[in-house]
């Protein structure tokens, strides 16, 4: 009873911002090695025709979300910590050229031939087309009970799996260079507990019963679907060499130890090629060093990294 219970009063809460199921391995993708890849999303329709599944009569309702588009246009934003893409417009086609179109007579209208002509559109170099491919219901059902002098306790359990298509293709040749399918479970849990008893020598009957149930959201499961298929289509893409990823590793030098002031940096190491700073801070160079003999180098951070060398006898 306390979990239903808890499930209700949360309900009663305010509206909240939906995340992503699968945030992390969105932003754990690897940053693009270039300029960010301008994309386009016509649709992302429901190819199933599946309806809700019901045990009693047929339903009209689709079991899939028919909006997927807005889901792939999400998850092309948000991967990489929205360091991949820039998705254009193009669901709402109609609607943005007729607000441009508007735009552009009243400005004529009233500016006349010094009216401000609006920015091109810009072309995608890739369209991602695709779908929501398949939806099985009852792919595995279960349940367990026992009952014992009337007191009895059972739970069951039933599985169905959405599955999404997405590929990308270039605008230029007409070629689909990357394609992917991906699929996610869709959880569905009942359990419950009754009492059936007759007391008083069977004059009385005592009948209670208790239970709940958890269904995970269908528009849930298709949104982590089209969601790990992004990420799939990324790390394929560089698999498959249509892109790098950035690689963030440090290619400098990195000093080995703590820098000292140019007197401590000489009694400690004393047959080290020493580099140095504007504020006088030495390091030694571990991987050349001289036998009795101290090179120091100033380093002056203000000329482009470069280095202006002098060499004494240690002093």
């Amino acid at each position: 009873m306390g979990p239903s219970l808890q499930v209700l009063e949360d309900a009663k809460t305010s509206p909240t911002v939906q995340h992503s199921p699968i945030q992390k391995r969105l932003e754990d993708v690897p940053i693009i090695d270039g300029e960010k890849i301008t994309i386009a999303v016509y649709q992302f329709s429901d190819k199933t025709g599946q309806r809700k599944p019901s045990d009693g009569v047929a339903k009209l309702s689709s079991a899939v979300t028919q909006g997927g588009e807005i889901w792939v246009i999400k998850a092309l934003q948000d991967v990489g910590n929205e360091g991949w893409f820039n998705v254009v417009e193009r669901v709402g086609m109609d609607n943005l050229i007729k607000e441009r179109q508007l735009i552009r007579q009243t400005r004529q209208n009233y500016e006349g031939k010094e009216a401000e002509l609006l920015e091109p559109l810009l072309f995608a170099g890739l369209i991602l087309e695709g779908g929501v491919v398949g939806y099985d219901s009852n792919v595995a059902v279960g349940g367990v009970g026992a009952r014992w002098l009337g007191v009895g306790a059972q739970t069951q359990y039933r599985i169905d799996t959405v599955t999404v298509g997405v590929r990308i293709v270039s605008v230029s040749t007409g070629k689909v260079l990357l394609s992917i399918a991906t699929e996610k479970t869709i959880a569905s849990h009942q359990s419950g507990a009754d009492i059936f008893k007759f007391l008083d020598m069977g004059t009385r009957l005592l009948e209670t019963e208790t239970g709940f149930s958890v269904n995970e959201p269908v528009n849930y499961a298709t949104r982590a679907a089209i969601e790990q298929a992004v990420v799939e289509l990324v790390y394929e893409g560089e698999r498959k060499g249509l892109w790098k990823f950035k690689d963030n590793t440090y290619k400098g030098s990195v000093p080995m130890s703590k820098p000292m002031t140019l007197n401590e940096a000489l009694l400690k190491w004393p047959n080290a090629k020493l580099y140095c700073d504007a504020n006088n801070m030495c390091y030694p160079n571990q991987e050349d060093t001289q036998e009795g003999n101290n090179e120091v180098k100033n380093v002056d951070n203000t000329s482009n990294g470069n280095v202006n060398g002098t060499s004494g006898d240690g002093e």
